[in-house]
């Protein structure tokens, strides 16, 4: 029995590309022991490092730093029925070299709400993974209904 369930698995450099031109993501983290989701704005490095900037004091720093996290973007046309999720795993950590981040502060992202004091978290990509609705799901080819 072949049975499509309407997504397609995506490769690494097809996630990669499709995360790059995501404005907003999604960090996922542990706060109290328990899934804490928080949206953010956020810039993709060559290699797939996912680049946060965020207040130097904030809650989220000292949640992720050293921390494995996991970090979502996707785009979903509810009208045309189509969708993509891309997620990156990996360890976060606080970018503290003084010249990495001088260099970060002309090119890395841009925070929708500057503080005075901002950091740069970055996630490493240890693991990427994504997948995209390219259909209704069907049975032997034959569209089954919703």
């Amino acid at each position: 029995m072949y049975l499509n369930d309407g997504f397609r698995e995506l490769r690494r450099p097809e996630c990669l590309r499709l995360l790059a031109r995501a404005p907003i993501g999604r960090i996922v983290h542990t706060r109290h022991a328990l899934p804490a989701v928080l949206p953010v704005n956020f810039s993709l490095e060559d290699g797939g490092a996912v680049l946060l900037r965020t207040a130097a004091d904030s809650e989220l720093v000292r949640a992720v730093d050293g921390a494995v996290v996991a970090f979502e973007a996707d785009e979903i046309d509810a009208g045309a029925r189509s969708a993509w999720s891309v997620v990156v795993t990996g360890p976060a950590s606080v970018i503290r070299d003084p010249a990495e981040t001088a260099l970060l502060r002309r090119t890395g992202p841009r925070s929708w709400a500057p503080s005075p004091q901002e950091v740069f978290i970055r996630i490493a990509p240890e693991l990427v993974t994504g997948r995209e609705l390219v259909g209704g799901r069907t049975l032997y080819g034959v569209e089954l209904s919703p």
